[in-house]
């Protein structure tokens, strides 16, 4: 999918993605499909889950930002800000972020 076609939202957030990483975060987007993201979340140091490495598939539906990111393992978990407390001002950094906050609670999985 080319960038010209992107929303001009999707292409900032991507670019702020990769210009400014989040802590224990690397997301790219997949070069076949812009609206496609591999991410993966490293286990926070002193947690349970220090040392590992957690894959998550995220993906931009054509609604979004009107609809919330989706994804195989999205839909496992928990969030509210994925259902039904999602709001357009809402960005993919947050969601990701969100995913982290669970780590060491219920709503953390693994693969």
């Amino acid at each position: 999918m080319a960038n010209s076609i992107l929303p001009r939202r999707i292409i900032k957030e991507t670019q702020r993605l990769l210009s400014e990483p989040a802590p224990v975060i690397s997301a790219s987007p997949s070069g076949e499909n812009m609206r496609y993201f591999n991410v993966m979340i490293f286990g926070p140091e002193q947690s349970p889950y220090e040392g590992g490495a957690y894959k998550l598939e995220l993906f931009l539906p054509e609604e979004y930002p009107m609809a919330a990111p989706k994804g195989p393992k999205l839909g496992r978990i928990c969030l509210d800000i994925l259902k039904d407390k999602w709001s357009p001002g809402l960005q993919i950094r947050t969601v990701l972020l969100r995913h982290c906050l669970g780590i060491g609670t219920s709503i953390f999985w693994q693969i």
